[in-house]
């Protein structure tokens, strides 16, 4: 076996996850107005401005999430991760909101693992909302 040394990475944090949405318009209002996560981004870009880069992110939040249209596919399919101190009450919340596409209310972790929930946007994106004390 070969030992290769290789410069370390100049790579600091994710900054940016990416979904794929058919609709970035409708995809901003679900998660601005369902999730009450903030618009970071619109802006019109490329040749002639025909297309648009749009970022939405939990208030507070360092990391964003790009919301693109397809480009070779279908839109969807994608996961992320979200923290909360409190699955429970955030899942009630969500419920209380109605029209999102919501697992069951957990009622407790799986071993080893922490308590959460998932939800689907509109083009089935899956947020899986995870529990941590230090979030």
């Amino acid at each position: 076996m070969t030992n290769t040394t290789h410069p370390a990475t100049t790579v600091t944090s994710i900054g940016v996850a990416m979904f794929t949405v058919a609709d970035q318009d409708a995809a901003i209002a679900f998660y601005t107005g369902k999730l009450g996560f903030e618009l970071r981004s619109d802006q019109a870009f490329g040749p002639g401005g025909e297309m648009r880069w749009v970022e939405v992110a939990p208030p507070g939040s360092t990391a964003r999430l790009a919301l693109n249209p397809p480009m070779t596919d279908q839109p969807g399919g994608g996961t992320i991760g979200v923290e909360t101190p409190d699955a429970i009450a955030e899942h009630r919340r969500l419920s209380a909101i109605g029209g999102i596409d919501l697992d069951p209310e957990p009622e407790g972790a799986i071993p080893g693992a922490p308590l959460l929930f998932m939800l689907r946007d509109p083009d089935g994106n899956i947020v899986v909302v995870v529990e941590t004390p230090d979030s």
